[in-house]
């Protein structure tokens, strides 16, 4: 992989009043990768994408795909984007096949035949109308129009929304054909289905309250992530304790919990040296990475916290 085939500088949204829903991001996908984008409801997910399409104008910071800002881009960059929305609106008057021959004159690497073998793999008919169409297909119709296209880019936001678990297995394989095709593709999705990401991601974006968390390469990030726990003899935590790397904590008497990011192997050996406490280690799956992190903080006292509590060391 090389230079970024997306990225984001201090990328700031609001709405009113005053609902901010992207916070200073900053988002690089490397070209070729292929990056899930993940996080709670309102983290922010769909809004960044809206905003990478240039379908939103941001209140401050820069988005950029293939070195340019979409909305003003020249045709010919434009044409190597695609993109399904959360909420694609379809032309419910048409039929797929219809469509299909619509954007072949939209796109001129559009695959006919593709998009035809797409639409059998989904088993989606699509000599009827789109309006009459399940909600599933329609969504077929569009992941099918997104990646027909041949595009270098593809984003896609909530792609497996309302698909059952064979609509989904049939959606990551039409995946990775289309990245193994032979062209350097880039794909950004956002998703909440964690088993999907992983099988089918390199790289993830962990999102929460508009910021970027966590971002990396996945192996990476699963293979460095641990959850720790400090158990001291007295009956509190230390005033001022802090584990090398920690990017959560929550304390419960002499009991600290904190998930840690490891970069080095002896990050933690001098706690292991003391004395007076215990120390123990769990690796974090994906799914266990996600939850520690979503899970509301507290403080020494119980307090809930009420400030962001992500930290970058």
């Amino acid at each position: 992989m090389s230079e970024a085939a997306i990225q984001a500088i201090d990328l700031s949204k609001t709405f009113r009043p005053a609902v901010v829903a992207v916070n200073g991001l900053d988002l690089s996908v490397p070209r070729g990768a292929v990056y899930g984008l993940i996080g709670r409801n309102g983290a922010g997910k769909s809004t960044t994408l809206r905003l990478l399409m240039g379908l939103l104008r941001p209140d401050r910071g820069t988005a950029h795909i293939l070195g340019q800002g979409l909305k003003d881009a020249a045709r010919e960059v434009r044409q190597r984007v695609t993109y399904v929305s959360q909420e694609q609106q379809l032309p419910w008057g048409m039929s797929g096949e219809n469509l299909f021959e619509y954007f072949g004159t939209l796109y001129d690497a559009w695959d006919q035949a593709y998009a035809v073998e797409l639409g059998r793999r989904f088993d989606v008919d699509t000599s009827r109308p789109l309006g009459t169409l399940s909600g599933g297909d329609q969504r077929r119709v569009a992941v099918v129009l997104a990646l027909a296209a041949r595009p270098d880019i593809v984003i896609l936001d909530e792609p497996a929304a309302g698909l059952d678990p064979v609509s989904r297995r049939q959606l990551i394989e039409a995946m990775i054909d289309f990245l193994g095709d032979g062209g350097e593709r880039t794909v950004l999705f956002s998703t909440h289905i964690l088993a999907d990401l992983e099988r089918v991601a390199d790289h993830i974006g962990l999102m929460d309250r508009g910021r970027m968390m966590l971002s990396g390469p996945l192996d990476a990030l699963q293979g460095g992530m641990r959850r720790v726990q400090v158990i001291f003899d007295g009956d509190r935590v230390p005033a001022g304790f802090e584990i090398p790397g920690e990017l959560r904590r929550r304390i419960e008497g002499p009991v600290l919990t904190a998930v840690v990011r490891l970069t080095r192997d002896d990050q933690l050996s001098h706690l292991r040296a003391q004395e007076n406490l215990r120390l123990q280690e769990h690796p974090l799956g994906l799914e266990d990475l996600f939850l520690d992190l979503m899970e509301p903080g507290q403080h020494a006292s119980g307090e809930h916290e009420s400030f962001p509590w992500w930290r970058t060391s």
